[in-house]
């Protein structure tokens, strides 16, 4: 997916707010094994800025699975937790181009005054907060209230001259260029009103830092590149290259997950399941 004269990095960033499924080792095993045939480097990060879903526990048992199945990274692991400060610095400079507002609107606020859907199916932000004046906005934060950020995308996306594209590539060696559309998300959440940072900040910031060159992630992820292209293009951080994957489905169609309580490994290493069995399951899965 690189030019053989650039040592490839590979990343597996899953969240500690469960336990990991068989989609989780699919997408490990595929990074694991795309840097071993490279010679390149495999990392691990800890996506854990929710402080309220993330535990301990649960990323023990995210490093005990992938030892199980016989993955090893480099260390030390990165936990987003100890690199808010990272954010801040890129949210500041996003801020200071006055291309972000405060936010101080309710999900029920939001979903009430909607008119369309993200590419997530979300509802797309009204931009109730948009027009409020700086006075406004400094006496309601001066009162307490606690504010998210979004990025102003019409401002934004004007700020790019040219048009972004990504490099996606469907299982082979031939990349294909995929047009960015971050209008399609709106004005996108870059903080929350807990901390001062978004999932797609976050990945954004993380895989420039951390030098990753290949991005190997599930295909629900694939129109979130939109929104950290133009991330990347507005820090100027470099781009790396992508693969979404096909997704693991359940036996009524929907893509395993923690929130509908898909089939842990830890429950299936308990039925008696070996990690060579896992491989067979997830091998020769759609690219």
């Amino acid at each position: 997916m690189c030019p053989p004269s650039k040592q490839m990095v590979f990343r597996f960033a899953p969240s500690p707010n469960g336990l990991l499924h068989l989609g989780h080792a699919a997408s490990a095993l595929r990074n694991f094994e795309a840097a071993q045939r490279c010679g390149g480097r495999f990392l691990l990060r800890i996506e854990d800025i929710d402080g309220e879903r993330c535990r301990p526990a649960f990323e023990a048992a995210i490093l005990q699975d992938l030892a199980w199945l016989g993955l090893s990274w480099e260390q030390p692991v990165r936990r987003q937790s100890q690199h808010l400060h990272d954010y801040r610095a890129a949210l500041d400079a996003l801020g200071q181009r006055g291309l972000t507002y405060c936010c101080f609107c309710s999900r029920a606020e939001i979903a009430a005054k909607a008119h369309g859907r993200d590419p997530d199916n979300a509802p797309l932000y009204p931009r109730t907060c948009a027009a409020m004046s700086q006075a406004e906005r400094r006496a309601r934060l001066e009162n307490g209230e606690r504010a998210a950020v979004r990025l102003d995308m019409a401002k934004a996306c004007a700020a790019i001259p040219e048009k972004l594209h990504w490099l996606e590539y469907y299982g082979g060696a031939f990349a294909t260029p995929i047009l960015a559309d971050p209008l399609a998300w709106g004005d996108v959440l870059i903080a929350r009103k807990d901390i001062a940072t978004s999932y797609h900040l976050a990945v954004t910031v993380d895989d420039a830092l951390q030098g990753v060159t290949d991005v190997v992630r599930g295909a629900d992820l694939f129109h979130a590149t939109s929104v950290h292209r133009l991330l990347q293009a507005l820090l100027d951080l470099p781009a790396p290259n992508y693969h979404h994957h096909a997704l693991l489905l359940d036996g009524g169609g929907r893509k395993l997950s923690k929130s509908l309580a898909s089939k842990s490994l830890q429950a299936l290493r308990a039925e008696g399941m070996t990690p060579a069995d896992v491989r067979a399951l997830v091998c020769g899965l759609p690219a």
